[in-house]
């Protein structure tokens, strides 16, 4: 947030034993009643403003909070919204499913955890949810190494992060687009910068992955086959339809901002759809954009892998975004958040320990909490100011928000992708918790560049800091 608090309102000692009470909270509703993350941060509202007038801060304070936070986070929401229609329009035009069958084209069961990794992360990238991702290829790749005699808990590992890969990578991603809106960082200027990371990851997971996985035999399952020929019989496949996509990437490199290049991505699938598709209704896109694609092929694995998307899709996310913009704005308000950050001051006064601090706290609070967004907008929130204060570009404390935050998140036994992934899967946690290589890596490779500066640019507006050779 731009403002700075009106006042000091708490001291460190209260401050400290509210965020405590407000991780009891959340971890106890979410993670032992299963309860939905936004009504626990609601409730985290309610006994944060119960505080407030305990402590005699006035109203007028805690509403300025919580308007100036959802402010803050607008631009993100538009981004949200519009990529839950672009979803739904470039699985209508076929783009989605092209990339995807196209994918399946370079399986091999030659070396099948390389496929695998690689295909979950093209697939990822393309619709940007790796529970989507798992819950559809992932589960018939896992079909396909259980007949190969693979280690479910090493094919398990492969799946999660190639499908987290798309996760980190995507711009539709909701949590790549979540972490810069918190760091006020461009969407597409973000995802350039996460490949410092990525890329070295990605290179050593399928450096591991090759070696783990180097004798498979050549049987290919029926589930794969009827993937394939259920797209082909359901959408439109064909090269034109990766138009939309290239347009968008061009748009990207030209550094155009997400919300026009998204409005343009959105036009073109339209445009493609009334060409290649003259047989679809006005109502019935408006109704595509508005509820999402629904596959209609008989197919439960088609159907689960192209029924997403729209406005609607998007309004959960969105809910618990602002919940958790209203919390942090009341929490940066009333002096709790400031208070916290002085507490660390000390110990952040480095490149390589403010970065260690940041991905430690993203981390703590997947471990506490089990809450992805909440691993993202809270540190991010916190670490801000220190980042601007040592002159560091803001696009660094977006990708440690990514690489701390965002994918490692299915390694926690208790969080919501570590249940998901465990039901989905049938495989532990803990079991592909070794094996997921990618998730592994990330937050230490941030950390690594970090100390050493590789990777970690200044502001561009803000004089170079010099830093103490010894961290």
């Amino acid at each position: 947030m731009q403002h700075q608090p009106s006042s000091n309102w708490t001291k460190i000692s209260d401050s400290l034993a509210l965020i405590l009470i407000l991780l009891v909270v959340i971890g106890y509703l979410v993670l032992n009643l299963q309860a939905p993350p936004q009504i626990a941060i609601l409730l985290c509202i309610m006994i944060s403003v119960a505080f407030g007038f305990c402590k005699r801060i006035p109203w007028k304070v805690m509403d300025k909070g919580i308007r100036e936070g959802i402010i803050s986070g607008i631009p993100s929401i538009v981004i949200f919204l519009l990529i839950g229609v672009l979803i739904a329009v470039w699985i209508a035009c076929g783009t989605i499913p092209t990339m995807i069958l196209y994918g399946f084209s370079l399986i091999s069961a030659d070396y099948f955890l390389i496929t695998v990794f690689v295909m979950c992360a093209l697939v990822g990238t393309s619709i940007g949810s790796a529970f989507t991702t798992v819950a559809t290829i992932g589960v018939a790749f896992l079909g396909m190494g259980k007949m190969l005699g693979i280690d479910l808990a090493l094919i398990s590992g492969a799946i999660i992060s190639g499908a987290f890969f798309g996760d980190k990578m995507s711009p539709l991603s909701d949590t790549t687009n979540l972490a810069p809106g918190v760091a006020k960082v461009d969407l597409f200027e973000h995802i350039r910068h996460l490949m410092w990371t990525t890329i070295p990851a990605f290179i050593i997971s399928l450096v591991l992955y090759f070696y783990l996985g180097s004798s498979v035999t050549s049987q290919v399952p029926l589930n794969f086959e009827t993937i394939r020929k259920g797209l082909e019989m359901s959408s439109f496949i064909h090269w034109s339809t990766f138009l939309p996509p290239l347009l968008l990437f061009f748009m990207a490199y030209k550094r155009i901002p997400a919300i026009p290049a998204l409005f343009v991505g959105i036009v073109s699938s339209l445009l493609l759809i009334l060409i290649t598709q003259p047989n679809q209704s006005l109502v019935s896109l408006l109704t595509i954009m508005q509820n999402g694609f629904v596959s209609t092929t008989g197919q439960a694995e088609v159907d689960s892998l192209l029924s997403r998307g729209g406005l609607q899709s998007m309004l959960s996310s969105v809910a618990l975004i602002l919940l958790a913009l209203g919390l942090g704005g009341i929490l940066y308000e009333i002096g709790v958040i400031s208070n916290l950050v002085s507490c660390i001051q000390r110990f952040v006064k480095t490149r390589g320990r403010l970065i260690l601090s940041t991905a430690m706290s993203s981390l703590s609070i997947n471990v506490l909490v089990g809450e992805q967004y909440l691993s993202i907008i809270l540190p991010g929130r916190a670490f801000l100011p220190s980042f601007e204060k040592l002159g560091l570009a803001r696009k660094n404390l977006s990708r440690v928000l990514e690489d701390a935050g965002t994918v490692v998140n299915p390694l926690v036994p208790w969080s919501v992708c570590g249940v998901f992934l465990t039901g989905v899967l049938g495989v532990g946690t803990l079991e592909y918790l070794p094996y997921a290589f990618f998730c592994l890596l990330c937050p230490i490779i941030t950390v690594i560049l970090g100390f050493t500066g590789i990777g970690v640019p200044n502001e561009v507006s803000v004089p170079k800091i010099q830093e103490q050779s010894k961290v």
